[in-house]
């Protein structure tokens, strides 16, 4: 399966600020955000998890308030570290979540170990993490849990507690486990992805291989890997994001905070990173340079879904004009159509 450049989905990723002044503002204005994008017939909308940073831990409790603003919008996560979080827990969490949106959440997720110092990981974590496995089985376990696998055998009710007891985890949402992501960036992940039969998740950074350093390639590689390992590639689904920034409907003052946020940011993609890490440049333009840019990325024609990743320092004016350029302007001349825009 080949995908084109017309994507099925357009939806957007989004840092949650917390300013330690003012943290319900960020709160407040992802609510808005969200609200915003559905008016546009954007599909959907991705919350980026933070730990010990400005950011938000648990997306999953602000899908609860996300719920009751908005009625159609997917929910995601790009991504939940599962390193940091208890794989029952979660699926407790994201459970809740996905019922109280109408079955919307479509839940990001990645692996890992904790990457704080041995001391901060103590503090958070407790002595124990030391010694668990932070593996791709980690997400397998969620993913199981997700899908309502038997935890533990329930004895007959005899009449003395125990008639709320449960096999599985609950609350269960049907359907949960068919809308997870794992989000990588290697060959291995997206082998795996397949293989597990999940979503493909990839962000604006990579990982080079086998001498490959042209971004959209080792993408469209990636793809390819994944769709080849998965037990119905007719069903499987690539999603790609990149930060793109259009300059078109921009005041002047913004257009000026555009450009000089891409071009402080370009040098690091000139570069590997460490061993084999690599960054995409921002996308930056007018409608028909974003499109001509998108037309020439082998990775976009790859992948089935697009998502803008909204640049972390921006307000709400910013991303709201990114927000409606993609969903007037750059989806419509990609062949995309806004579903049930107000």
């Amino acid at each position: 399966m080949t995908s084109t450049l017309t994507p099925k989905k357009l939806g957007f990723v989004h840092l949650v600020p917390i300013d330690p002044a003012d943290p319900a503002r960020g709160l407040a204005d992802t609510i808005e955000l969200f609200r915003f994008a559905e008016s546009l017939g954007l599909d959907s909308g991705w919350l980026r998890s933070r730990h010990l940073q400005r950011g938000l831990g648990s997306p999953a409790v602000l899908f609860g308030a996300l719920a009751q603003h908005t009625s159609r919008i997917g929910l995601g996560t790009a991504v939940i570290p599962v390193g940091h979080e208890n794989p029952f827990r979660l699926a407790e969490d994201l459970g809740t979540a996905d019922l109280l949106s109408g079955g919307r959440v479509l839940a990001g997720v990645s692996v890992g170990a904790p990457k704080f110092s041995d001391e901060v990981n103590d503090i958070v974590f407790d002595s124990g993490w030391r010694t668990e496995d932070f593996g791709y089985g980690r997400v397998q376990r969620l993913h199981d849990l997700i899908g309502g696998a038997r935890v533990r055998e329930i004895e007959e009710y005899n009449g003395i507690g125990g008639d709320l007891d449960t096999e599985r985890v609950e609350p269960h949402s049907p359907g949960l486990a068919n809308r997870i992501w794992y989000g990588g960036g290697s060959l291995r992940s997206a082998e795996w992805a397949g293989r597990a039969g999940l979503g493909w998740l990839m962000s604006n950074i990579s990982s080079t291989e086998n001498g490959v350093r042209d971004f959209g390639l080792v993408q469209q590689a990636q793809v390819a890997a994944y769709r080849a390992a998965h037990p119905t590639p007719e069903t499987s689904n690539a999603v790609l994001a990149r930060v793109v920034v259009p300059t078109e409907g921009a005041t002047p003052a913004q257009r000026e905070l555009y450009r000089d946020y891409v071009e402080r940011r370009t040098p690091r993609t000139r570069e590997v990173h460490g061993p084999r890490t690599i960054i995409a440049p921002d996308i930056l333009g007018s409608t028909a340079e974003i499109v001509d840019s998108i037309a020439q990325d082998p990775g976009f024609a790859a992948a089935d879904d697009y998502l803008v990743e909204l640049p972390f320092e921006f307000g709400l004016d910013e991303w709201k004009h990114i927000l409606e350029q993609v969903a007037t302007e750059i989806g419509p001349a990609l062949g995309w159509t806004p579903g049930g825009a107000a």
